[in-house]
């Protein structure tokens, strides 16, 4: 019970500081004219969003740092120290963080130059994973684990393997988040559901410091969601989506729930596997495609779903994911 309020508080905390801060940062962004530019391929009536603003994440990253920091600190305090699970929080943060790094350099490209391509694709990569390197490299130092953890199975340990897989896994999650970002509230809606069933997770588990982190990103992104509900006021950027996809990874690295962030993340793996398909099946066809763009969530658009019901398919498909990680934690997991 006192974790559950150690959890909302945390959770308001950064919903608050979130939603307060766009009040201020969507004016700013406006007046520093940083404004999104579309793709001319995208759906045409994307063409009325033209000019509004980005690097919106910024919002949610101090609200999420903040409450994530106030949080497990005073935690801390009140019970006896920081345990490991909390070096890992904080170790987690900054792997969040420079991503979200990479991807404020990735917009700040895109508006000063008005198009909507900043970094190129190999300068993303080459950051996204010497961020990896830097997180797996800390990650030793305060927990030197390589195992992994089958539910119903228990851990096998992969050795030196783990770092490499865990680093194209980061890395592939991380992109996978940033691709999904393309309607209003998409990524923000997942992501809350995603981080929802990781805190629950955590606290089955008895990971404290995890829950209070989770339940930061996920008030961050209803905070964000105030200014980003279709239709948008302002877009979160890779600034946003990136530091997105850290967290979330952190967050199931440091539960040890490597194999499950596969599930909480599907949604945002089924908008990347879309995007190699089609790019693969255009070039082995010479220019057919599968579907009528990428990601999928855009095909879905093409066919005449709205926003709003993108969202909420999207959402429940990922609530349904976390709803079956939780059910994996609680009955093959615990105690294991």
């Amino acid at each position: 019970m006192e974790l559950g309020l150690w959890a909302f508080g945390t959770a308001v905390a950064a919903f608050g500081i979130t939603a307060v801060i766009g009040k201020f940062l969507v004016p700013f962004l406006h007046k520093l004219n940083f404004g999104q530019t579309i793709l001319e391929i995208g759906p045409k009536w994307h063409k009325s969003k033209q000019g509004t603003p980005t690097m919106g994440g910024i919002m949610f990253i101090i609200g999420i740092v903040v409450a994530t920091t106030a949080g497990v600190l005073l935690y801390a305090i009140g019970h006896g120290g920081m345990d490991p699970a909390g070096y890992q929080v904080f170790v987690g943060l900054l792997f969040a963080l420079l991503n979200g790094a990479i991807g404020f350099f990735d917009d700040f490209v895109k508006v000063v130059k008005k198009r909507n391509l900043g970094l190129t694709a190999k300068q993303k990569l080459v950051l996204q994973f010497l961020a990896a390197a830097v997180y797996l490299l800390l990650m030793y130092l305060v927990k030197d684990d390589t195992r992994i953890l089958i539910p119903f199975a228990g851990y096998i340990d992969l050795g030196f393997f783990y770092y490499i897989i865990m680093a194209i896994v980061l890395v592939g999650i991380v992109n996978a988040t940033n691709l999904t970002d393309g309607i209003d509230g998409l990524d923000g809606s997942i992501t809350f559901f995603a981080s929802l069933f990781m805190m629950l997770m955590a606290t089955v588990i008895g990971q404290n410091d995890n829950t209070i982190f989770s339940a930061a990103v996920a008030g961050g992104c209803l905070g964000f969601l105030v200014w980003n509900f279709h239709p948008a006021k302002c877009f979160m950027g890779d600034t946003g989506s990136l530091f997105l996809g850290g967290a979330v990874c952190a967050i199931a690295l440091a539960m040890d729930m490597h194999l499950l962030l596969i599930l909480i993340a599907l949604t945002y793996l089924l908008e990347m596997f879309s995007v190699v398909l089609q790019v693969s099946y255009f070039k082995l066809t010479h220019g057919k495609r599968i579907f009528k763009m990428s990601p999928i969530h855009h095909h879905f658009e093409m066919c005449g779903w709205s926003e709003m019901k993108i969202v909420c398919v999207f959402s429940g498909f990922t609530a349904v994911c976390g709803l079956i990680s939780l059910l994996l934690v609680i009955f093959g997991v615990r105690g294991v």
